[in-house]
């Protein structure tokens, strides 16, 4: 994917500032390897992304993931509720929030927004198999 200069662009990921990384620290050391990507597809429109994101958002904070790691993408939702945006097609984005997790350049964990768990505690869970 061409990187352009989006890296922090969505404000439903400002850092939940009372999110407790003491609690969560097992999930926040997957998160601490040095070559990691995370893409993550959101709209500050939108309800599920206000919810989770700024969670998610504490523990990429509380892991140190490099901004320039961290690349985010606004959708947009036309009336029929399809989705447009950066990467959105490329990367099969149908509903958000979306988090894609790369090790060099391979996909190697996503979050969808209808998993059952928190985005850290989803995406930690696949980084460690």
């Amino acid at each position: 994917m061409t990187e352009t200069n989006m890296n922090k662009t969505l404000e439903t990921m400002k850092a939940n500032p009372v999110w407790d990384a003491d609690s969560w620290s097992h999930i926040i050391s997957a998160f601490s390897a040095d070559d990691i990507t995370i893409r993550v597809w959101g709209g500050d429109w939108c309800d599920d992304c206000r919810r989770q994101l700024p969670d998610f958002a504490a523990a990429v904070d509380a892991a140190d993931v490099p901004s320039e790691q961290v690349h985010e993408y606004p959708v947009k939702k036309n009336a029929d509720g399809e989705k447009h945006g950066p990467g959105v097609e490329e990367y099969g984005i149908d509903r958000i929030p979306t988090v894609v997790v790369e090790r060099e350049n391979e996909e190697v964990a996503r979050f969808i927004e209808t998993a059952s768990v928190p985005i850290a505690v989803h995406l930690a869970e696949q980084l460690s198999r």
